[in-house]
């Protein structure tokens, strides 16, 4: 009876322990708070930009700083309109390029922070590739899916401990969790949930660049432009933390429609 009562108390806690993406309407879990987060991405963050090195190239970095500056416009103007304005509290934005010529790379933290790596820019070509990536990596913070990778990462090693016990109990796993959690990290045990993000952030960036003004086409001509600039074999789809090419650049048209309502040039 005791264990009875003890698992439908935990099935009601996370019942009610989820939160609703926006644009998809995917219900996630959300066992820390956003604040927990955001203050863990500054630290973090102000980490990755110390060691660096940033780019001196005045013209790149400032076309990084303009196009996120747009696309933090058009995500404070879509949350708006959906009266989710609130969502966007503790958000304190910041745009980095990274002087790093192998790695082919971009992320947003949660909070709204941004780093890119010069080695996407060739790929990226021009403004609009940028706003492609921009719009994805920026899609994952507004869709709190670093606050979801961290609850389920949580809930596996610690059960249903809060942030501040489990770094009491262990807080190198936390952190290890936490840059899983962001992107910065790898366990395959979390792939099945970050093929459902990368999808995701491919939807709602395309709806975010599109409301920036930058065209929603360019989206899948970039993917292709990713993937004639891979390099050796590819993995399996299902050993991927993103979709296949195939499925991405189908997907990206698929939702076109939807992302051409708010195009405007």
């Amino acid at each position: 009876m005791i264990k009875k009562i003890a698992f439908i108390f935990t099935v009601v806690l996370l019942v009610n322990s989820c939160a609703t993406v926006p644009v998809t309407g995917r219900r996630q879990l959300d066992l820390v708070s956003s604040d927990e987060i955001n203050t863990m991405s500054v630290g973090q963050y102000k980490e990755v930009i110390t060691k660096g090195p940033l780019s001196n190239n005045a013209e790149q970095v400032a076309m990084i700083k303009r196009v996120g500056g747009r696309i933090e416009k058009a995500v404070e103007q879509y949350m708006a309109l959906k009266g989710a304005s609130d969502q966007l509290a503790g958000f304190n934005w910041e745009f980095n390029l990274i002087q790093d010529d192998k790695t082919v790379n971009a992320w947003c933290m949660p909070g709204g922070k941004v780093a890119f790596y010069s080695a996407i820019i060739p790929i990226c070509k021009d403004e609009t590739g940028i706003a492609v990536v921009m719009g994805h990596e920026v899609a994952h913070a507004i869709a709190n899916h670093g606050r979801e990778r961290m609850s389920q990462g949580m809930l596996e090693q610690f059960g249903l401990s809060t942030l501040g016990a489990a770094m009491g109990q262990n807080a190198t796993i936390t952190k290890q969790i936490f840059l899983e959690a962001v992107g910065m990290g790898a366990n395959l045990g979390m792939l099945k949930f970050s093929r459902t993000h990368e999808s995701e952030a491919d939807h709602i960036g395309l709806i975010f660049m599109a409301m920036a003004g930058y065209d929603p086409h360019q989206a899948p001509k970039f993917w292709e432009r990713m993937v004639a600039g891979a390099s050796g074999q590819k993995p399996p789809e299902f050993m991927s933390t993103h979709p296949s090419d195939e499925t991405r650049i189908k997907d990206l048209q698929g939702w076109m429609p939807e992302a051409l309502q708010y195009y405007k040039p």
